[in-house]
């Protein structure tokens, strides 16, 4: 926008100094050429009262004197075809205007003939002929023509600047209202405009802190939403783990009550995340919570009678995600594997160390499906369909990338590129 103001408000300017120069310009030619003739013509004036009552030899001493003056070459045509003054030969509006007695100006490729003529003479009309040539009809033209150019170039530049200053009083509060909405886009909610520029544009900064004012309470009233319903949670967990408890088989007590006390450790996890202020990811050792969590699974893949094979490079594996959200990423990819895939079908858990952070594989033998066909919120198999999307948003909070692809013959594989956390190498 500030580029094409500037060029707007050159190209009007152009338009307007090009109207208002030529013409002036074509004025001081005319100024310039009108002046060198006036002088001319007074020249040759001066001599007609001398020859129209002097003699040829008391005239040419007159003539001569003039002649040594700086200006123009004078040439007196006597009516006997005498010549006086500067040699020249007699031109053709000499001889007209010898003929018809009158005074003429005539211009050739040489200059301007200035033609007096003088009756009353006993044998005819004599003829005064004043010479102005081309380089003194432009004389000083040159340099006027140049001030013009200069004048306009200098009015140009000015008419730019002004213009470029402008545009950027525009320009700015807008480039700063683009920060304040990217600074929200990247999660910065309390980010915020300063009114400025044009009325119009303080318009839009009112307009965009409302706005981020509006989000932020929304985003507020979900986290404490999220946090309410998750705690209600905690009762019929409490009960759960009670009835457990209750149980006659200690062992199966003790099983079941593991399993609520780690449902009411992800309950907890999920309140502190939904009551975080900042979206800052954490970081956590990937080798450590993938571990347990391949561990924890295979208690129930061997009640399957599932394959499992689990590669977990030696740690620490330092990744830009928190246990809990690790943990709950690899909960979904591989409670869908248990959902979705008929019992006895294998599965394989794998964790390598990249120069990027880590990467977590999760394969399967099943039918396999593409991730087009998964949307948020959707499934067709039944469940709610955020399993992969935890798993995404997981994966790009750290950095790292999401992929799916189908197995050949059969089954899926999910690959996760996990980032390293800010500050380490």
């Amino acid at each position: 926008m500030r580029k094409r103001l500037a060029v707007l408000v050159a190209a009007a300017m152009s338009l307007v100094l090009v109207a208002f120069l030529v013409p002036l310009a074509i004025l001081l030619r005319s100024v310039t050429a009108d002046r060198a003739v006036t002088a001319a013509t007074a020249k040759a004036q001066s001599l007609t009262s001398l020859v129209a009552t002097a003699d040829a030899v008391t005239l040419r001493p007159a003539v001569d004197q003039l002649n040594t003056t700086a200006g123009h070459p004078v040439t007196v045509f006597l009516p006997d075809g005498t010549v006086l003054g500067a040699p020249t030969p007699r031109t053709p509006g000499v001889t007209l205007a010898a003929a018809q007695g009158a005074s003429l100006t005539v211009d050739d490729d040489a200059g301007r003939e200035i033609l007096v003529a003088v009756q009353g003479l006993p044998r005819g009309t004599a003829v005064v002929r004043a010479f102005v040539d081309r380089a003194e009809l432009t004389r000083g033209l040159g340099a006027a023509w140049l001030v013009l150019a200069g004048l306009g170039v200098v009015l140009l530049a000015l008419g730019v600047v002004v213009a470029d200053r402008l545009a950027r009083s525009i320009v700015r509060p807008v480039h700063e209202l683009a920060a304040v909405s990217r600074r929200l886009a990247e999660g910065d909610l309390d980010a915020r405009a300063v009114p400025g520029g044009p009325g119009e544009v303080r318009s839009v900064a009112a307009a965009l802190n409302l706005l981020a004012a509006r989000i932020r309470d929304l985003v507020r009233q979900e986290r404490e939403a999220v946090a309410d319903i998750s705690h209600r949670l905690r009762t019929p967990l409490t009960v759960l783990r009670l009835d457990a408890e209750s149980l006659r088989d200690p062992a199966e007590a003790d099983r079941i009550t593991g399993h609520a006390e780690s449902l009411e450790r992800q309950v907890t996890a999920l309140i502190d995340q939904a009551r975080a202020r900042d979206s800052a990811p954490g970081s956590c050792d990937a080798a450590s919570v993938v571990g347990e969590r391949a561990e924890f699974w295979s208690v129930l893949a061997q009640d399957q009678d599932r394959a499992v094979t689990v590669e977990v490079a030696p740690g620490p594996l330092p990744v830009a995600a928190g246990p809990a959200e690790l943990a709950a990423c690899l909960d979904a990819l591989l409670g869908n594997v248990f959902a979705h895939t008929p019992e006895g079908t294998a599965y394989a858990i794998r964790l390598t160390g990249t120069p990027e952070g880590a990467r977590l594989e999760v394969s399967d033998e099943g039918p396999g499906f593409d991730l087009d066909d998964v949307e948020r919120g959707a499934s067709g198999a039944g469940s709610t369909g955020l399993g992969l999307d935890i798993a995404r948003q997981t994966a790009r909070a750290s950095g790292g990338t999401f992929t799916v692809t189908r197995r050949r013959p059969r089954g899926a594989r999910i690959v996760l590129e996990l980032g390293t956390p800010l500050g380490m190498p």
